[in-house]
């Protein structure tokens, strides 16, 4: 078995609400279906909303709130705004362990968006929570759904790693 790290950060106002070992879970599945075999470090972060309106900023170009942000190591994310992206030198550098596997990158998730999502698709927290997570680490490993190949490839992944998470 791949030794596999999972850097969980919850803020404050949502411990107590989620479970550090569930959230742990979800990335691992995705793991296990996407890249079996492979040791990877993975950091999780949820969030709330005014952070990952902030973060969306920086780092695409969008004044808004949006579900989830993946930031790979492997594989370069794409802009949206207007004008240039920012450079790697003016980006804040992800946190890095020098030990343990190697760093895949970082998925932040904003909880209170979940929670909105979920009500409006009239679904657990929980479902909705496992699909962000499960699809942004996959975005993490390079998967994509721009093109309609990508995307079905991508999806029966999700379909796996959930499966896999909830059991059925």
């Amino acid at each position: 078995m791949p030794r596999r790290q999972v850097d969980i950060t919850i803020f404050p106002q949502f411990r107590g609400v989620l479970s550090p070992l569930w959230l742990r879970r979800a990335v691992l599945k995705a793991l296990d279906v996407a890249a079996p075999g492979q040791a990877w470090q993975v950091s999780l972060v949820i969030a709330d909303d005014d952070t990952v309106k902030r973060l969306n900023g920086q780092y695409r170009g969008l004044d808004e709130v949006t579900d989830v942000l993946s930031f790979s190591m492997l594989h370069q994310g794409h802009w949206e705004g207007e004008g240039q992206p920012p450079s790697a030198d003016s980006q804040e550098p992800f946190i890095l362990y020098h030990e343990g596997p190697q760093p895949l990158g970082e998925v932040i998730v904003s909880y209170p968006q979940t929670v909105r999502q979920a009500e409006a698709q009239g679904h657990p927290v929980q479902q909705e929570l496992g699909l962000l997570i499960v699809h942004s680490v996959l975005h993490l490993l390079g998967y994509d759904h721009v093109e309609p190949d990508q995307e079905t490839q991508m999806k029966q992944k999700e379909q796996q790693a959930l499966s896999l998470l909830f059991g059925q």
